[in-house]
């Protein structure tokens, strides 16, 4: 009865509530952590989009929505719209094929020397957004460049409306190539060498055998990286900042930079915010359409 009532054998009460007490002190500093990390600057940043800011980032005067119409008045705002929903599939899709492309090779027991081509293939993971830009504004530059001696073409590639989003693209996709890489080829060696052996005896291809066996065992993986690579290409910023700023023009300005120029160039924070609900809008109904489609999709062993 003792135990029932939350009581254990010659514990006091004190001793009880201690007990009770005890988790909650040790989630506290993870606790301290979000609040004033994640919840509150989320808080200030959905108070401040319906307010007025001086330079400094200080409150003026509550506004309501009148942030959220200029922003749908401007007129390169539905621009900028379509770049960022052209850009988040430039980046998701070949990254995560090119990922499960080499993740597959490096599988293979049959190629030699298969840890360095691994820590090559991994590598991009390790160079910040910044550094890689700068290499990759060499290579796609139109006198000294590597790209235009290799195609043998003479294209601006960065400063043409034609090729810039792509050379952007491009230089993302590298990067996210090594993270899909090391997530895939991790959840490749942990399909049960059983079932293959299995599909094998059975008559099964290569092909069968990938898409009967591999696919559905690595599905939750697959749903995984491609959640991140597209969380991540719809806060790409670090890239566009170095190579186009956005330009030529707006062809390449997607909504988190276009965040920035309103934030620390035009010091229009309540716009910035607004424009910041309506990215995570974005990426919330974005992530509820994933989710809503996993059970379709994933199988979990």
């Amino acid at each position: 009865m003792s135990q029932l009532s939350g009581y254990r054998p010659g514990e006091t009460p004190v001793g009880v509530k201690r007990r009770k007490i005890t988790p909650y002190l040790f989630l506290m500093p993870v606790l301290v952590f979000f609040i004033a990390f994640y919840y509150y600057p989320f808080l200030r940043t959905i108070f401040t989009s319906f307010a007025v800011t001086d330079a400094s980032g200080q409150f003026k005067k509550l506004v309501g929505l009148k942030n959220f119409q200029m922003i749908f008045n401007r007129k390169d705002f539905g621009t900028i719209l379509l770049n960022t929903l052209r850009f988040v599939p430039m980046i998701a899709l070949p990254s995560l094929l090119l990922g499960l492309l080499l993740a597959l090779l490096a599988n293979r027991k049959a190629i030699h020397a298969s840890r360095l081509i691994e820590t090559m293939f991994s590598l991009p993971m390790a160079i910040a957004s910044a550094s890689a830009a700068l290499v990759w504004a060499l290579i796609y530059n139109p006198v000294i460049g590597v790209a235009n001696f290799l195609l043998g073409t003479n294209i601006n590639w960065l400063a043409d409306d034609h090729y810039a989003m792509v050379s952007v693209a491009v230089v993302t996709v590298w990067l996210e190539i090594g993270s899909n890489f090391i997530f895939l080829l991790t959840a490749l060696r942990g399909v049960p060498e059983e079932l293959v052996e299995s599909a094998r005896i059975d008559g099964a291809n290569g092909w069968k055998e990938f898409f009967h066996i591999t696919l559905p065992m690595i599905s939750p993986t697959l749903f995984f990286v491609i959640f991140m690579d597209v969380m991540s290409s719809f806060q790409a910023f670090g890239q566009i900042r170095i190579l186009t700023q956005g330009g030529p023009g707006i062809a390449t300005r997607v909504l988190v930079y276009d965040i920035y120029l309103e934030a620390f160039m035009n010091y229009r924070f309540g716009s910035a915010c607004a424009e910041s609900l309506i990215l995570f809008a974005m990426m919330l109904a974005i992530t509820m359409f994933q989710f809503r489609f996993e059970n379709r999709g994933v199988h979990y062993a």
